[in-house]
C-alpha cells in the first residue's frame, strides 16, 4: 500500500483468522496486545499521522503510567518487530488471544479513539471500525456505544448530521 494512501484496507486481510498455527506461537502479554492492536489500528490506513502518534503515545502514557521508559520503549519495539516479521492477522491473533473480553473492549475503544483523532469520521473508518469490533468479539450493542462516545470526543463539529453509526 502507498505511504500516500488515505485508504484502508479492507479489514477482512488483518482481522481474518490466520491461515496458519503462526498466531499460536507468537505470545504476547496483555501490553503487548494493547499495543500491537492500537498499532494496527493506525497502521492499517498506511500511514501514521502526527496526530495518531500523539495520541497513541498519550493514551499509552496512561495505560504503562508504571512502565519505565525504557520498558515501554521495549514493548513498542517487539510490536513493531513482531508486525514486520508476521502477517498483520497473525499478530492480530495473538492479540486477541492474549485479552479478555473486557480487555477486548479497551483495546477498542483505544484503536477507535486513534482512527477518529483527525476529527473525520468517513464511511471507510465507520466500516473499519465495525470490522474491528466484530473481529475482537464485542457485542454489537457494545461497539456501537464506544464509536458513538469516541466520535463525541474527536469529532465534534465535524460529523454530519446524515452520517450515522447504525
Amino acid at each position: 500500500m502507498s505511504a500516500h494512501s488515505h485508504k484502508r484496507p479492507n479489514p477482512a486481510e488483518l482481522f481474518q483468522s490466520a491461515k496458519s498455527d503462526t498466531s499460536a506461537m507468537i505470545e504476547l502479554t496483555p501490553s503487548e496486545a494493547f499495543t500491537a492492536i492500537s498499532v494496527l489500528a493506525v497502521a492499517a490506513d498506511g500511514k501514521i499521522s502526527e496526530a495518531e502518534r500523539q495520541t497513541l503515545a498519550a493514551n499509552h502514557i496512561r495505560l504503562f503510567g508504571s512502565y519505565s521508559g525504557e520498558h515501554f520503549q521495549e514493548l513498542f519495539k517487539k510490536v513493531l518487530k513482531l508486525s514486520s516479521q508476521y502477517a498483520p492477522a497473525e499478530v492480530f491473533a495473538a492479540a486477541k488471544n492474549a485479552l479478555n473480553a473486557q480487555l477486548r473492549e479497551t483495546a477498542f475503544a483505544i484503536a477507535t479513539d486513534l482512527v477518529l483523532v483527525d476529527g473525520l469520521f468517513t464511511t471507510e473508518e465507520k466500516d473499519f471500525l465495525v470490522e474491528l469490533s466484530q473481529a475482537l468479539d464485542i457485542s454489537e450493542e457494545m461497539g456501537k456505544k464506544i464509536i458513538e462516545v469516541m466520535t463525541i470526543k474527536n469529532c465534534g463539529d465535524n460529523l454530519m448530521p446524515a452520517q450515522s453509526i447504525e
